[in-house]
């Protein structure tokens, strides 16, 4: 492999990700359901479960269609005794509750037969207390079988007194996340079978949750080895939270969740708003508010990272399942929610909208942002979801916006502007996050555009571009103006 020309998965360009929560987003009554549920939309608990499951993501599939959503990204499904499902049981079996393994295809296979992608978490840094192997040593002592399956420093395990330190590595030092010993062969062929399993099952791709934690480079040439053998096409992301470069290089993974875009959007679209009490996990503790040439030269570090096909791949996001909520970190101030879509949408990558951030949900940090879906539309915000709808459109009507190239045009006060460029057609984006309207002159140099109309995608009359500049925009205060014009037009 040629690692200067990393090679990314083609339809990633095209896909706009929905990331789904899956015991908060929605239930169907055709699975079974245990008696101690806790109430739909009761707020989120670290323990406890609402009930949501995979067929009722099934059957609200059309509903994602419409907003736009064309690929989903799915927190852990696996068998677990926890509701986020990060304590894995067993990873050959969809959990019960979210209706296993026959609900899983169901919803498959809608969504393939729908255009839409599916990525699953897969946890392979550490397993639970209730995963057989461990148990085993639970149960065995040192006459186990699978001594060698995690870092056991003495017997019996202290797994369940809080009295009494580990003797075991675990994650974060939690007793309930027994670290797997990635050096064993068995290990390593278990973890590699089971990305292989669900990839020949028909799965898209996989998001690994902390993979920096497995610090072993060739355990990830390896397991990229083995899924694009199996799907060249197959979709690969780190959770990284910084800079992602020793995993792109072209032989590990495709992608990285880009945090760093995340931040510099927190910065820049919610400002002086910015609720610092929900700034929650430690890469988020120091932010600050931002001006438009200190967001520019975020953007400009971001873009001079990695390779443009990686760029391409990026998954971005303005929150996740372990942030707080955005709407919630810019103190409900919608404007700074609708900004930071249209960025997103228009932004090289792969935008994901972080399930009912479009209905107008909020939530603190974890796990205040877990609650769930919010089904009585009396409940949504539907001129937010509506806005989102038309990003979300506008970034599939324009190959720019999907596979362009990028670059700043102006950076001032709380002014950004960028042009996207590909294959004739050229799009600008001008965002202004300030809170008073401005005027906007654009030069494009070295372009000929003198004498060129650029429509208007968002509907605020087309504009001329004379001498090289494009003069007299009006841009109203928190608020975005995106112009396209094509070759011969």
């Amino acid at each position: 492999m040629n690692l200067t020309e990393p090679i990314t998965p083609n339809w990633v360009r095209d896909a706009v990700f929905y990331q789904i929560f899956p015991d908060r987003f929605a239930q169907s009554e055709r699975v079974a359901k245990p008696s101690g549920l806790k109430g739909w939309g009761s707020p989120p608990t670290p323990h406890g479960y609402q009930g949501g499951d995979l067929l009722g993501v099934a059957e609200n599939l059309d509903t994602l269609v419409d907003l736009g959503i064309n690929a989903i990204y799915f927190t852990p499904i696996f068998q677990s005794a926890s509701n986020h499902r990060y304590h894995t049981h067993d990873y050959l079996n969809v959990d019960p509750m979210l209706g296993g393994n026959q609900a899983f295809r169901e919803l498959l296979d809608r969504a393939h037969d729908r255009g839409m992608k599916i990525v699953l978490d897969g946890v392979f840094n550490h397993a639970s207390r209730g995963f057989f192997q461990f148990n085993d040593i639970l149960e065995n002592g040192s006459d186990s079988a699978y001594t060698d399956w995690f870092h056991v420093e003495d017997y019996p395990l202290f797994a369940y007194d809080p009295e009494k330190p580990n003797n075991y590595k675990a994650w974060w030092g939690l007793s309930a996340l027994p670290k797997f010993r990635t050096e064993t062969p068995a290990v390593r062929e278990y973890l590699l079978h089971v990305a292989q399993y669900w990839i020949d099952l028909g799965i898209d791709g996989w998001r690994l949750d902390v993979p920096e934690e497995i610090d072993d480079d060739d355990f990830w040439r390896t397991f990229r080895r083995r899924v694009k053998e199996h799907n060249p096409e197959a979709y690969i992301v780190g959770e990284i939270w910084g800079d992602g470069s020793r995993w792109l290089q072209g032989d590990m993974f495709d992608s990285v969740m880009n945090y760093i875009l995340a931040k510099a959007c927190i910065s820049f679209f919610i400002g002086d708003s910015l609720n610092r009490n929900e700034l929650a996990p430690e890469p988020l503790k120091n932010l600050h508010p931002a001006n438009a040439r200190q967001f520019a030269s975020e953007i400009a570090n971001l873009q001079s990272k990695y390779h443009p096909n990686i760029q391409l791949a990026l998954l971005n996001l303005l929150g996740s399942h372990d942030t707080a909520r955005f709407l919630t970190l810019a103190g409900e101030d919608r404007s700074a929610i609708r900004l930071a879509t249209l960025f997103l949408m228009t932004y090289p990558g792969a935008p994901c909208v972080y399930y009912g951030d479009e209905v107008g949900m909020t939530g603190g940090h974890e796990p205040g942002s877990r609650g769930a879906f919010p089904w009585h539309r009396s409940l949504w915000d539907h001129e937010l979801r509506d806005t989102f709808r038309t990003y979300i459109h506008l970034r599939h009507s324009h190959p720019s916006l999907r596979r362009g190239s990028y670059e700043t045009l102006l950076a001032e006060g709380h002014v950004y502007a960028f042009l996207r460029q590909f294959e004739g057609e050229s799009v600008v984006v001008i965002l202004n996050a300030g809170t008073s309207g401005v005027t906007v002159d654009l030069d494009f140099p070295g372009l000929s555009v003198d004498g060129v109309e650029w429509s208007d995608a968002l509907g605020s009359g087309a504009s001329r571009v004379e001498e090289g500049r494009l003069r007299g925009l009006d841009v109203d205060a928190r608020s975005g103006r995106v112009l396209v014009t094509r070759e011969g037009q």
